[in-house]
Parts: C-alpha cells; structure tokens; sequence
C-alpha cells in the first residue's frame, strides 16, 4: 500500500479504526472521513508521520462529501482507494421492529446503509477518474445475503432490524452495478460482507455470544483485525483482476 491514498468514511468506528491501523501499517496514507475521530498509539503515530488525517464527514450530507473531498484533494493530490465504512440509523428497539417501523425510520436506515456508498462514490468518481482509476470497496454485510436467525437474539440488544439487511443488500447489488459501468475508467469496485462482529458492549452478554457463534462454522465471533485483511486486498494491486465480487467475512455463517 506505499504509495496509496485512501478516504475511508466511518473510519473512527469498531471496524473502521482497526482497518485504518492496518492500512497504516502496510504504508498507506489515509484520511479518515468521521464526525469524530478515535485514538490509539498507532493512529497517533500516523499523524505524527503525516500519513493519516482526520476530516469531519457528514455521509448523510452531498455537501459534507464534497467538502472532504475537495480537503483530501488539496492535501494528497490524488485518490487511490474509496472505503465506503460508514452506515447509520437502522432503529431501536420497538421502533426497529418490522410490526413498529415508521417510514420515517425505514427510509433513514436504507439511506445510512446504501444511500451513503451511492453518494461517496458518485462524489468520487471525478478523483479516481482524475487519477487513471483505482478502488471503491463499499461494505455489505452477511445481513444483505441471508436472513437474521429471530431465536439467537431474544433480549441480546443486538436485534437487526429489516431496513439494515434491506439496505445492505443494495450495497451488494450497487457494487455490482457501479463495477460494470466504471470499469472502462479502470475503477475496480467490490464489496465486502462482514458476519458476527459484536462490539465490546455486546460481548458481555454471554449466553448471547454463545448463541452467535454456534451460528458459525469457525465457533467464534470475529475479531476486527479480522476484516483488515480482506481491505488490504481489495485496496492493493493485489486484486487487480477482481471487480464486482462480494466477499463474505463471516466465520463460514453463510456456508452451511
């Protein structure tokens, strides 16, 4: 990754901050584009190199997008790598309920998921174009390809309501579409699914992640290093020949 500039929306996130690391240490130069911004001796490290910045991002805003945009260009005068990480609004509790959802609420959480790697990669494509092409890696989720199993749930918090799967299969079928009509400009575009990743909060419950991981084949959740590795890919020269695949990073979930 020496060499790449990379913009990764929701780069403060428990996913997104261990991919930014990763991305650092394989050599990257990186903006994260959050609303906050997290630190750790690795990130600190990389500002200090000059090799990661922080620009406040508002994916929900055309004009947030563009602002960042205009900001990374000015300062990496180029865009290698588009990391569309950033999802928001899916609901909670009774209001995440498929019986309870207002459309208000539905349509938010379609846009959080989809609606933010349409506008990121529309806002792009004249930096990557600009650049003689590049990657645009959007992430899915297992939740856009199979249904959540109701009984592993119960009282958890965890419950995914049906505006997330919807939206995040959307992101599957974007990515397909947006590497069909981008590829004449040598843009790649892939899409990654992660399975079970529970946060620090969630993992305290333990009769829940007892449940979550006899769903996968590996019998574990997984750990957010664990994603790094399939970014590093798509982000790098290393899948110069993939475009409009959909990687699945889910322990074997969606295999059996």
């Amino acid at each position: 990754m020496h060499g790449k500039s990379v913009v990764i929306t929701g780069g403060s996130g428990y996913l997104g901050s261990a991919i930014v690391e990763a991305l650092l240490e394989f050599g990257a130069e990186v903006t994260v584009a959050d609303k906050v911004f997290r630190a750790s001796p690795a990130l600190e490290q990389g500002v200090q190199e000059g090799r990661l910045r922080h620009l406040v991002c508002d994916v929900s805003s055309t004009e947030s997008i563009r602002n960042m945009l205009k900001l990374h260009q000015a300062t990496s005068s180029k865009l290698d790598v588009l990391i569309n990480c950033a999802t928001y609004g899916a609901g909670y509790g009774q209001g995440a309920e498929l019986e309870f959802m207002t459309d208000e609420v539905w349509h938010t959480g379609v846009d959080g998921a989809v609606g933010t790697a349409f506008r990121c990669t529309r806002e792009a494509i004249p930096y990557l174009r600009q650049n003689g092409g590049g990657s645009i890696i959007n992430f899915a989720s297992m939740y856009g390809v199979v249904s959540p199993d109701p009984s592993i749930y119960g009282d958890s918090g965890a419950n995914n309501p049906p505006n997330y799967g919807a939206g995040k299969a959307a992101v599957v079928q974007l990515t397909k579409y947006c590497a069909a009509h981008l590829a004449k400009h040598n843009i790649r575009c892939n899409s990654i699914s992660p399975g079970p990743f529970p946060n620090l909060s969630i993992s305290e419950n333990k009769d829940f992640l007892v449940r979550l991981s006899a769903k996968t084949m590996l019998g574990r959740p997984g750990k957010p290093y664990e994603v790094a590795g399939a970014v590093l890919l798509l982000a790098s020269d290393a899948s110069s020949y993939m475009t409009g695949a959909n990687l699945m990073i889910d322990g074997g979930w969606t295999a059996w």
